[in-house]
């Protein structure tokens, strides 16, 4: 379950960060490492996107393949990586 997941990472923001697909308002659909802050709603939460640097309001119907990492094993900022016919790999640090 997302929100349970999104929950874990918020608990401990200083060990976890939450990898994720997101389809973004435009159909746009990009791998992102978030640092989830709160939730907003029961259908959205506020995340500082590490790729972006700064807060972003996440939907979580538009959220999906989520999955727990090591908040030290990112740097930001993270590449975002746009999915279509050619998917990489999250950038990871070094």
């Amino acid at each position: 379950m997302p929100a349970k997941l999104i929950t874990t990472a918020m608990k401990c923001p200083d060990d976890l960060v939450v990898c994720l697909e997101y389809i973004d308002s435009k159909g746009v659909k990009t791998r992102r490492v978030v640092s989830p802050i709160r939730f907003v709603s029961g259908t959205s939460f506020l995340g500082l996107c590490l790729s972006r640097c700064e807060p972003r309001r996440f939907q979580l119907d538009r959220c999906s393949n989520l999955r727990l990492a090591r908040a030290a094993d990112f740097v930001m900022p993270v590449e975002i990586t746009t999915l279509g016919s050619q998917e990489a790999p999250l950038a990871a640090a070094s």
